[in-house]
């Protein structure tokens, strides 16, 4: 059955807002922990912000009085590399705070959990092999859910994540640098660009976790949203130019690879059920940056 109150972290993200906004339009009643140095104006229309309290042990009353019957965590501090500085607010964002809310959750159980996950978790086999810092706080979080949903507490549905895009993405995402410089004609430097990328429409994203909350019937579930049609670098700017009839200039193999560059994307398992992405790359690229 279909929850009526959902509780959104990072909804004042991209796509912690796109999914907060669509839960909304659908008539859920939808709150959002917020940090109090966000823009509670910034959420979509029809949702309610909580200022995230200064202890975690006023999350349980948060959490009473919302009563939420789904948490959508994506709350997150991303960093394709890191610094030393980097390291307390990648733990704090990642690990410490969704510990904090699983265990405020499991005073009252049992409420669904879906939590994100990243395919840099894993190496191309499926092994263990975060690919950065940023993917093992991840799978440090994995593992705390872990935890609470063999306790009986949660149940938990992992959904791993591949790459993303949307309309008003703010992310400065790869699609964005390309339309950036087409628009300049400044050249864009390059890998030589062999590394395969799946690339996810905010849209089917959205779907995929709303369908892992009403699939989640067993006390730990894992799952993946994937395209299903990984593009190589190269391929991804000539179905870029194809769909908005704009020339790119990239000077290929200006850059290096990435350490630990992932060239095949993990297979990250069974796809959420009773979902399936439904804007192929080419339309939602043209939807977007199309010519003018």
């Amino acid at each position: 059955m279909t929850a009526t109150r959902a509780l959104v972290t990072g909804a004042t993200g991209y796509i912690g807002g796109r999914l907060a906004g669509a839960l909304a339009a659908d008539g859920q009643q939808v709150s959002a922990l917020v940090r109090g140095s966000s823009d509670p104006s910034a959420l979509p229309e029809g949702v309610t912000a909580i200022v995230m309290p200064e202890s975690a042990r006023d999350l349980a009353p948060i959490i009473a009085d919302v009563r939420p019957e789904v948490v959508y965590h994506l709350a997150t501090c991303f960093r394709g590399g890191h610094t030393t500085d980097d390291i307390e607010p990648l733990v704090t964002a990642n690990v410490l705070f969704g510990t904090q809310l699983a265990e405020a959750l499991s005073a009252a159980p049992p409420r669904v959990f879906v939590n994100t996950g990243t395919v840099w978790q894993r190496d191309e086999a499926g092994g263990y092999q975060p690919a950065a810092l940023y993917a093992a706080t991840k799978q440090a979080m994995e593992d705390i859910l872990r935890f609470y949903a063999g306790s009986g507490a949660l149940r938990v549905a992992d959904v791993k994540l591949f790459d993303t895009y949307g309309p008003g993405d703010p992310r400065g995402k790869l699609l964005a640098l390309l339309a950036s410089a087409s628009d300049s004609g400044a050249a864009l430097l390059m890998s030589p660009g062999e590394q395969l990328i799946d690339l996810l429409h905010v849209d089917d994203v959205v779907a995929a976790l709303r369908a892992a909350a009403d699939a989640a019937s067993e006390p730990w579930s894992s799952w993946s949203a994937s395209s299903g049609d990984p593009r190589t670098l190269r391929d991804l700017v000539a179905v870029f130019e194809a769909a908005t009839g704009r020339a790119v200039p990239v000077e290929w193999g200006a850059r290096p690879y990435r350490p630990r560059e992932m060239f095949t994307p993990w297979d990250a398992g069974d796809p959420v059920p009773g979902w399936r992405p439904r804007v192929p790359l080419a339309e939602g690229i043209a939807q977007i940056w199309g010519a003018a």
